[in-house]
């Protein structure tokens, strides 16, 4: 009886060269590949000649197929194949819902194997220069998403505006200005707020400001999803509000007393 396996694998932030060494070798190995749509179609070069290559992508407001159609895929084409590769974008376990896959694949009797990626709540910040965590500024960061399954803002939101946490928060376009009045509700609207779209790929784009002014920089600059949002003192420390920091400081001095 054929072994039957099903590998998650964490495609990383978007930059196709930001994945495992481990990764790549199950993208050769694999007989079907199912793909997500924040997965850089350039990984599917690594597939073999014959390879099932799938678009089963979800975006906000967008699903090519549901999780229960996902999963029932999963299933079927086990029957037929021996190595399932479910590609994702980021980590798999970083609101990949790779549980669900994973209850499935068990139930089928179909061994799972996780191949982690780089979370783009990590990865994002990081190639825009800037620290989640930094000596003297924080000592934490909290990764939460925007909205629950039944599309209202999370409580974490609340809870994170209350820290002194950075604090990065996925899929929140649609709610961003909400979310940003939350954060005010504490008395942060001075907070620096960076706004990343299409991070790490060559279409990224970035905006920064605070959090009483980012909805509307968010809108004259047409940023939406897919991006990241950080929110915190450690925004400061990207390039350019450094160099506003010191042009401002420049110009106080030179003003007449």
């Amino acid at each position: 009886m054929k072994l039957r396996k099903l590998v998650l694998i964490g495609a990383g932030p978007g930059d196709p060269e930001l994945i495992t060494i481990k990764a790549i070798r199950y993208l050769k190995q694999a007989d079907v590949i199912l793909y997500d749509a924040l997965a850089n179609e350039e990984l599917l070069n690594y597939a073999a000649q014959g390879c099932i290559t799938r678009f089963v992508g979800k975006r906000y407001g967008c699903h090519a197929l549901s999780q229960e159609e996902i999963n029932s895929l999963i299933v079927e084409y086990s029957r037929q194949y021996c190595t399932i590769v479910r590609l994702k974008g980021g980590d798999p376990f970083v609101f990949g819902r790779a549980q669900e896959e994973i209850e499935t694949a068990r139930a089928a009797g179909i061994k799972v194997e996780v191949i982690p990626g780089i979370s783009s709540a990590l990865a994002v910040p990081a190639t825009q220069l800037i620290p989640l965590t930094c000596r003297g500024i924080n000592e934490s960061f909290w990764i939460t998403t925007g909205t629950t399954k039944t599309g209202e803002i999370s409580i974490d939101i609340k809870w994170a505006a209350q820290s002194s946490a950075t604090v990065i928060i996925l899929m929140a376009m649609s709610k961003l200005e909400a979310i940003m009045e939350i954060f005010s509700s504490y008395g942060k609207e001075h907070t620096p707020v960076a706004i990343i779209q299409n991070g790490t790929t060559k279409d990224e784009k970035m905006i920064a400001g605070t959090v009483k002014d980012i909805f509307f920089r968010a809108s004259a600059a047409n940023i939406s999803n897919p991006a990241i949002i950080v929110v915190g003192e450690v925004v400061n420390l990207h390039p350019s509000m450094i160099t506003q920091a010191i042009a401002t400081q420049t110009q106080g001095q030179l003003q007449p007393r």
